[in-house]
């Protein structure tokens, strides 16, 4: 008898009858001991049956594709040369995140860490100012956009990569909130704070604040309960941004056109044939995506909207692809994890191919090893976000003082702008976290003896952005000297802003958008923006790990 977590909501008394009794005289196959039996040590088995599919999410089952350009190189940049790789089964979500679904994300921000760390929410604000143009009138976007109900389910615009990561950690921690309250474990709190609200790396650490409905059933012998382990399957991965090669998989959907283990047409778009319009009776000729068609043409003419969006159009607008994913091609291009680079694609490996990895641990403290928990400032002090509400972040009280604005502000600069500068915490959104009642982060290091990099062959050090492209031969300065370092100790590979923009907070960006020709909508092109930077075409969607099976329960 098995809990079937993704297939029913039943009462936590079933529940405990059924871990009770499940695989009660169930035993090793190594020992022949058998498994929840306090008499025999208390080893357990909980009940699983697989991966539960988090809201908003669908599932893309991997495989191997040609990743890279199919079709001219316009642009003569020569960065996305086809590649055979390997993609993981991923979920990913099947709209873009919509204005709707991130106000509720500031609703909660502000609700929790307003009263005391107003900054907070502040940062996680979209920049509504990226809709101006010297030449254009666009101000009704400024002012309702983002908030007017009218374009409640049109994608979220303005939001930098920095703060599309943070969106994914907050979502993450709702959903198992929700998963533990849905299984009658955990009481609801309607007004959390900062002091209480739920984490769930927090909680699997032992350190999480608030209070729990009630406990699983222990069979250590000495404690009849206990908390929910990772053992036990019921929190889901990560949500996150995809990767680079998870994005362009998912956008072709070839799982439409397979027959075995043969591909029957290669996609230029995420739907066949070489054109922008759809070839099917019922919808012939009708615009598939949200584009410009040509020179000053956005939308059409009146009565004849071929797309019938002068910006964005809502998320479920147009044709899902075979994965029953939309908007992979137009409305707005869309983040991924990846630091750019030109020739990743060359050099990244053939399963799972990504670059960005800077490798993280815990902080443990001495006493009980666990992490500590975040409680410091994250306010970006070069942004105009902040130059607008210093005054609100230095309150009196806000920062446990009742000094001057300017003093306060003077003495909290050494932990403010972590997030951008720290090279820690810009490298993976499982960085270093600065929000107060998450757990903190670090990067490994050869100094740290528990670390064992010495040990390992793998890897050897935590920053792996450069890899192949960061040592002395790649460089622009080809000595060794000090003149080969910028001002923060890094080595010059390019001389950002002066030759290049890129540098190790380029992010990878997909697909085409409302502002971009038939070109860009080809899955394969490759684009990058500073991570701190915003735009009027550019919003993201998550996506979670497939732990387990790649095709699903019952199926080989």
């Amino acid at each position: 008898m098995k809990l079937k977590w993704i297939k029913n909501q039943k009462s936590m008394a079933f529940f405990l009858a059924a871990f009770l009794v499940s695989c009660s005289q169930e035993r090793s196959p190594v020992t022949n001991w058998a498994y929840n039996q306090p008499d025999n040590g208390g080893f357990e088995k909980p009940p699983y049956e697989e991966q539960e599919t988090g809201p908003g999410l669908v599932l893309v089952e991997g495989g191997s594709f040609s990743m890279g350009r199919t079709e001219t190189d316009v642009t003569y940049e020569w960065n996305n040369l086809a590649r055979k790789v390997t993609v993981s089964s991923f979920y990913m979500d099947e709209t873009e995140v919509s204005n709707l679904s991130f106000i509720e994300y500031l609703y909660w921000t502000s609700k929790v860490f307003g009263p005391t760390f107003p900054d907070i929410y502040y940062k996680a604000l979209p920049d509504t100012l990226v809709w101006r143009e010297k030449l254009a009138y666009n101000e009704p976007f400024v002012d309702n956009y983002l908030r007017h109900p009218a374009y409640r389910d049109y994608p979220v615009v303005g939001v930098n990569w920095l703060q599309a990561n943070d969106f994914c950690a907050w979502r993450t921690d709702r959903v198992n909130e929700f998963i533990l309250i849905r299984e009658g474990l955990l009481l609801h709190s309607q007004s959390p704070t900062d002091q209480d609200y739920f984490s769930t790396e927090a909680y699997l650490s032992g350190k999480w604040q608030g209070q729990l409905k009630t406990k699983l059933p222990a069979y250590d012998g000495q404690n009849p309960e206990r908390d929910v382990k990772m053992e036990d399957g019921i929190f889901l991965p990560k949500y996150r941004l995809p990767t680079e090669a998870e994005w362009e998989y998912a956008a072709y959907g070839l799982i439409g056109n397979t027959i075995g283990e043969r591909i029957t047409e290669r996609r230029i778009y995420p739907w066949n044939g070489h054109g922008v319009r759809n070839a099917s009776e019922k919808q012939l000729g009708q615009i598939n995506a949200n584009f410009v068609r040509g020179a000053g043409d956005y939308m059409g003419i009146a009565g004849a909207l071929n797309d019938n969006a002068d910006v964005t159009a809502p998320v479920y607008s147009y044709w899902p692809n075979d994965y029953g994913l939309y908007n992979m091609a137009g409305n707005v291009c869309e983040w991924v994890m990846d630091v750019y680079r030109p020739n990743t694609l060359q050099d990244a490996d053939e399963f799972r191919p990504f670059r960005g990895n800077v490798f993280n641990t815990q902080k443990r403290d001495t006493t009980t090893l666990i992490g500590g928990l975040g409680g410091e400032i994250l306010t970006n002090v070069d942004g105009p976000v902040y130059q607008k509400f210093k005054h609100k972040v230095s309150k009196p009280g806000a920062h446990g003082t009742t000094a001057e604005p300017e003093d306060v502000i003077d003495s909290v600069l050494t932990v403010l702008t972590k997030r951008d500068d720290d090279k820690n915490n810009n490298a993976t959104p499982e960085g270093k976290s600065d929000i107060p009642g998450r757990v903190q982060w670090r990067e490994v290091s050869s100094a740290v003896s528990t670390d064992n990099l010495d040990e390992r062959r793998n890897y050897k050090m935590a920053d792996y952005i450069n890899y192949l492209d960061g040592d002395v031969n790649s460089s622009l300065m080809f000595s060794d000297g000090e003149d080969a370092y910028n001002d923060g100790g890094e080595k010059i590979m390019y001389e950002y802003a002066k030759t290049s923009l890129i540098n190790d907070k380029s992010r990878v960006y997909k697909g085409g958008s409302w502002k971009d020709r038939a070109y860009f909508l080809n899955p394969g092109v490759r684009r990058y923006l500073d991570q701190r930077q915003a735009s009027s075409w550019l919003g993201f969607r998550c996506a979670m790990t497939r732990v387990g099976s790649p095709k699903g329960l019952g199926v080989k």
